[in-house]
């Protein structure tokens, strides 16, 4: 199967008007090619698909798009959708299923959701041609995730997920794992989740795909499989202090040879567009070093010093909270910084224990 993936959607006050207009050719401009001729295109739709208006209690934004969005992309040529991440709940069970109904009814399958934390442990099997491709999309905890008792995204578990790639594995000729999570904005995979990720391919996935991070991070072929530790937003247009919010990797792979490619996109004034020349040669060659980085091992540094420049923020975090005279938002948001993955994964990093100093 000739497959293609995409980062993190999401309309914007800039973009939201040209999806209920369906002005595609001004929201995609020369993308639109990317996603001729594939069997399977994924895309990672990162807010709800609603006109529901009561947001969810949480720290960030509550994101939402115009229902006709989904019929956009299917016009596009997206065929498949993951909602597991931290966005598709912001609006509650009115909008998360709304989320699901208006995929589905423009044609698009869904994945990474369930009615509660079992029924989201369904990996999504795509045949074509007597061939299987499994998808497991997961997320880090961060609020939108499925309870024992309450529908939600398929949480990422580091037990119950490497035991459902195995099983999908066993399944399909090939596996996807589309892994929601890293710390936003770091271009470098946490310790943890390089581990995680490894383990994944050890389990049986083919290839894995950290989306969540806003930015393109790295790349390493680890074994047989292929991990990209962060993709970057695919269509978040947005005004953003950082350069790195509007550059993405789209991901072609082909199930039968195993091969994989990355091809760099951009935000414009009203959507995306191909990179091409020097910023193109420049995303790249960053790209392919820090990448490298990944085999020397100085990728470590790089992870470092960006929990070093972040160390405050999570100080006051642990310092606000758990006090007699702490308010509900500093308690709230110490548990959403103990809760996430990719927070206690910095908090590890800057608080070690003496047992590091020990000889």
């Amino acid at each position: 199967m000739k497959t293609c993936f995409v980062g993190d959607f999401s309309p914007t006050e800039i973009t939201n008007p040209l999806f209920a207009a369906g002005a595609i050719d001004v929201l995609f401009e020369d993308t639109l090619s990317l996603f001729d001729g594939n069997d399977v295109n994924m895309i990672n739709v990162e807010c709800a698909l609603t006109e529901a208006d009561t947001p969810t209690k949480k720290f960030g934004p509550n994101l939402k798009a115009t229902p006709e969005a989904a019929e956009v992309l299917a016009k596009v040529g997206f065929t498949h959708a993951t909602i597991s991440n931290n966005h598709s709940y912001d609006f509650g069970p009115k909008g998360f299923t709304d989320t699901v109904k208006n995929l589905k009814a423009a044609g698009i399958a869904p994945t990474g959701y369930g009615s509660n934390a079992q029924d989201a442990r369904k990996n999504l099997i795509i045949e074509k041609d007597g061939e299987k491709l499994a998808i497991v999309a997961v997320c880090e905890h961060e609020y939108t995730y499925a309870l024992e008792n309450r529908m939600g995204c398929r949480p990422f578990d580091e037990f119950e997920t490497v035991e459902d790639v195995r099983d999908a594995k066993a399944q399909a000729d090939r596996v996807v794992v589309l892994y929601h999570g890293g710390k936003e904005h770091c271009q470098y995979p946490s310790p943890r989740l390089r581990r995680l990720c490894r383990a994944l391919v050890r389990a049986g996935a083919d290839m894995v795909l950290c989306q969540h991070s806003h930015c393109i991070g790295c790349y390493e072929k680890y074994q047989d499989g292929h991990i990209v530790y962060g993709q970057g937003n695919f269509h978040f247009v947005k005004p953003h202090k950082l350069a790195t919010w509007h550059d993405s990797l789209v991901v072609t792979y082909d199930t039968k040879t195993n091969d994989f490619d990355v091809i760099p996109i951009h935000n414009v004034e009203q959507g995306i567009a191909l990179t091409e020349g020097e910023h193109k040669e420049e995303v790249l060659a960053a790209f392919a070093r820090r990448s490298a980085s990944l085999q020397d091992g100085s990728w470590e540094k790089g992870w470092q010093a960006f929990c070093e420049g972040n160390r405050e923020a999570y100080t006051n975090i642990i310092g606000n909270a758990g006090r007699p005279e702490s308010s509900d938002g500093a308690n709230h948001a110490f548990a959403h910084y103990l809760d996430c993955e990719a927070h206690t994964d910095v908090w590890r990093t800057l608080f070690k224990t003496s047992h590091y100093d020990n000889e």
